[in-house]
């Protein structure tokens, strides 16, 4: 019964050893920044509508090249509006929750990327 008991304890310490290291390789490639271009001028912004993948709680600096202020709508949860002036800005964002989240320009009516958070 003791050797039973010892044994049930090993195994369970190999796993749970096993489940750590897993859980250590994801995190890893999180904390590196991803940096997304967008550039807004004379009425058209590029990229138009490409999905970036990121991982939830990695940092995103979407950095904005602009002939004039404006606003990007982040459909988060919750909702995000983040200003930008005219020349560069960057705007350092970061989303918890996975699923897709859509950066648009409502006075330009277009969606600029789309960040599928895994």
């Amino acid at each position: 019964m003791r050797l039973r008991a010892v044994g049930a304890v090993l195994c369970g310490v190999a796993l749970l050893g096993t489940v750590t290291a897993c859980g250590d390789d994801e995190k890893s490639g999180s904390d590196e920044v991803v940096t997304i271009d967008i550039t807004i001028e004379g009425g058209k912004v590029d990229p138009s509508g490409e999905r970036v993948e990121v991982g939830a709680g990695q940092p995103v600096d979407l950095v904005v090249t602009a002939d004039e202020p404006g606003e990007l709508h982040l459909h988060s949860d919750p909702e995000q509006q983040l200003e930008y002036d005219a020349g560069t800005t960057t705007l350092g964002i970061a989303i918890d929750r996975p699923g897709v989240v859509a950066v648009e320009s409502h006075e330009l009516g277009q969606i600029i990327v789309q960040l599928e958070v895994r």
